[in-house]
């Protein structure tokens, strides 16, 4: 299985501005630009991307490692903080809210420690890794 992005920048590094189309046609023109990356400017940017990915990819792993428990799941919520600083992207920070009917705290806490470990997109990711579990 492949999955495809194509990135089109036009312009210089500053004054420049791209776009990102996915094969999917989610990334439809999706704008980024210099201001939109490194200050509050409108579009998205690359570890923002990153940041939905490690996201997304860790509330499945999560869902999956609590199924195999017998657990199912009725809500897991997961935000990932990336940081980048000096042109690194240095850490990724999770926090999870979960809602699973007749977990224990142990037990969470153990399936998100294994889902952490096995997320794909947590093995390409070369960064420190933390994370913070509730349940609600």
């Amino acid at each position: 299985m492949k999955r495809i992005a194509t990135a089109i920048w036009n312009g210089t590094i500053k004054e420049g501005k791209g776009v990102l189309n996915s094969k999917s046609n989610i990334l439809n023109n999706l704008p980024y630009t210099w201001n939109s990356r490194f200050s509050e400017g409108y579009g998205t940017n690359p570890e923002e991307l990153i940041a939905a990915a490690h996201a997304g990819c860790f509330s499945m792993a999560l869902s999956s490692e609590l199924g195999k428990v017998g657990y199912n799941p009725e809500r897991i919520e997961t935000q990932s903080a990336i940081n980048f600083e000096n042109g690194i992207l240095t850490h990724s920070h999770l926090t999870v809210k979960a809602k699973v009917p007749g977990i224990t705290k142990e037990v969470i806490e153990k399936c998100a420690r294994e889902a952490k470990v096995n997320c794909p997109v947590s093995k390409v990711l070369n960064l420190n890794i933390t994370m913070e579990i509730s349940l609600i």
